[in-house]
């Protein structure tokens, strides 16, 4: 009897010519624009500056992605450097194997270096970019499928994917886990951008709830995998991976509300055109220097009319200006005091 499946494309790659187009390749590349477009439009609503983000990413992607790769290529040693494997493979990233651990904790590492280059707090932006980054996973896991690859055990559930026969496989219909695990990381941005807005959270705590709110799928959806992995005290070693980020992202969410609670007033200064510097406290400082000078011009001209001499401020053309005004001023005075005289006379 017949059973509904989801069929699994009998290749990962088609050419174009010479050039091979994969697809657990496009799939990531959709998830870093569907992550950088959202964050932008989260970051401007937050008060940021257009094309921010994108900068930033330029700066976690990659490192997000070696994060990612040697994550794997270190728990899943034996897959290149076993007997009979090549560790060249190690770098055929195209194949599939990218740890979203090493990922977010490497590409943390990249952000933080444009943050400080833009003069920008990192829990803001990842804050903006949270829901994005559980879109970009939601994406990136129908790599998988391409690959065929990181299955659950065997169902005949209508959904269950198609597998064929390959290495280390053997052909049948299995739990679609990057299925699941996709509509998990749907459910989890959605999920962060409800709370973000309704509870106004600031200060890295909408990028702690997505690090949680993933790990719990994790954890389940880690159970029905078949893959190879290592075992600590009987679990599979992302589920304990899951449990203690999982923690780790509470206790933050937790001791964040309390010593920094509300949301960030200021996210992004104001900055010139792309050199980095904060240009508010120079704007600040130059107007509080031009009151100063406008004022002590003030003071000199009041004090020069009532003063002596020596008393006239040292900017040459202010003085200038005032002995000219007080010479004026006693030309008017000189003809009334003659029109006075003859009456004097008089008397």
């Amino acid at each position: 009897m017949d059973i509904a499946y989801i069929p699994s494309p009998s290749t990962g790659v088609i050419h174009l010519g010479p050039i091979p187009l994969r697809g657990y390749a496009f799939c990531i590349i959709i998830g870093v624009f569907v992550a950088v477009w959202l964050g932008n439009k989260r970051w401007i609503a937050r008060g940021g500056k257009p094309g921010t983000v994108a900068d930033i990413a330029v700066w976690a992607v990659p490192f997000g992605l070696v994060g990612g790769r040697l994550y794997h290529v270190i728990t899943d040693y034996q897959l290149y450097f076993g007997e009979g494997r090549n560790w060249v493979d190690a770098f055929k990233i195209w194949e599939g194997g990218l740890g979203i651990w090493g990922a977010i904790a490497l590409g943390a590492v990249g952000a933080w270096i444009g943050c400080r280059l833009r003069g920008i707090p990192l829990p803001a932006w990842a804050d903006a970019l949270a829901p994005g980054i559980a879109l970009a996973q939601a994406c990136g896991r129908w790599g998988n499928w391409f690959n065929q690859e990181l299955y659950g055990r065997a169902t005949d559930l209508p959904w269950a994917v198609e597998i064929s026969a390959g290495p280390n496989r053997d052909a049948g219909t299995y739990h679609p886990t990057f299925l699941y695990e996709s509509l998990w990381c749907v459910g989890v941005a959605f999920l962060v951008i409800w709370a973000d807005r309704r509870f106004k959270l600031g200060h890295g705590r909408a990028f702690a709830l997505y690090v949680a709110a993933y790990c719990v799928g994790r954890g389940w959806i880690e159970y029905m995998r078949v893959d190879e992995a290592h075992h600590i005290l009987g679990v599979r070693l992302n589920v304990w991976t899951s449990i203690v980020v999982f923690v780790l992202a509470v206790i933050y969410f937790v001791l964040s509300a309390k010593l920094r609670p509300g949301r960030e007033e200021v996210v992004e200064p104001d900055v010139s055109g792309g050199d980095g510097k904060d240009k508010t406290g120079a704007k600040a400082k130059d107007k509080a220097e031009t009151k100063a000078e406008d004022k002590a011009d003030g003071t000199a001209e009041s004090g020069s009319e009532a003063g002596p001499k020596d008393s006239l401020p040292t900017r040459a053309p202010r003085a200038d200006a005032t002995v000219r005004e007080g010479a004026v001023k006693a030309d008017l005075r000189k003809p009334a005091v003659d029109a006075e005289a003859p009456e004097a006379d008089k008397a």
